[in-house]
């Protein structure tokens, strides 16, 4: 199977199986899902959900988060993982999107990563998701689905993953094609146990191959 064939398979199966393919975070707006993707470093989208409402009641804008203090912050986001960081972040974002963006959470991977506590795969999240760009945010589900499906080869950083990934997706797919493999890694192919028996994905899977090919070695 040629590469091309491969993720036009991938991509058709995914789209029939998974029209609808969304984010889990929750949030009414760009400011809302900066600070939502902020603190789901390294921490479910589950405990994300549980912290945001008090999060938002208490700072609605971007605004008030920056008049804010990180100990204040705290307090609301103690029970996600690195709160006191992620406090000081959320607050020193917030200031600079108040003295540099006119209050506006900017449109752009290259302006998003002049804010504090936003890395790459941050910006290329919110890009996607609000602005509907083009930008693959490649997280450990997604690297691992990747490659083992086959979409990837010998990736060895997120960047290789990106890299390949938006090679090869139509610029138009690569928003929804991130939902795709993250959800598809969230609850089918895990990283310890994955559901390659129930998988849709089990004629296109290299990792599926290779083991049917060493199971009938030992056979």
């Amino acid at each position: 199977m040629t590469t091309h064939e491969r993720y036009a398979r991938t991509l058709a199966w995914f789209a029939e199986h998974m029209p609808i393919a969304e984010s889990e975070l929750t949030f009414d707006n760009a400011y809302q899902l900066l600070v939502a993707v902020m603190l789901s470093a390294q921490c479910t989208d589950k405990r994300v959900n549980l912290v945001t409402p008090a999060l938002f009641a208490a700072y609605p804008t971007v605004e008030a988060l920056s008049h804010a203090t990180p100990e204040d912050v705290l307090t609301y986001i103690h029970s996600v993982s690195y709160p006191n960081s992620k406090a000081a972040h959320l607050v020193s974002m917030a200031q600079r999107v108040m003295e540099v963006y006119g209050g506006e959470i900017p449109a752009t991977r290259e302006e998003l990563q002049t804010l504090a506590g936003v890395g790459r795969k941050t910006a290329n999240v919110v890009c996607a998701v609000w602005w509907n760009q083009p930008t693959m945010a490649v997280d450990t589900h997604i690297f691992r689905v990747a490659e083992r499906i086959g979409l990837t080869t010998h990736a060895k950083t997120p960047m290789d993953t990106e890299k390949q990934l938006i090679k090869h997706i139509p610029a138009d797919l690569i928003p929804k094609a991130h939902h795709w493999l993250l959800l598809h890694g969230r609850y089918t192919c895990q990283a310890r146990k994955p559901q390659c028996e129930t998988c849709g994905l089990q004629a296109i899977c290299r990792y599926y191959a290779t083991l049917l090919k060493h199971s009938n070695t030992n056979t």
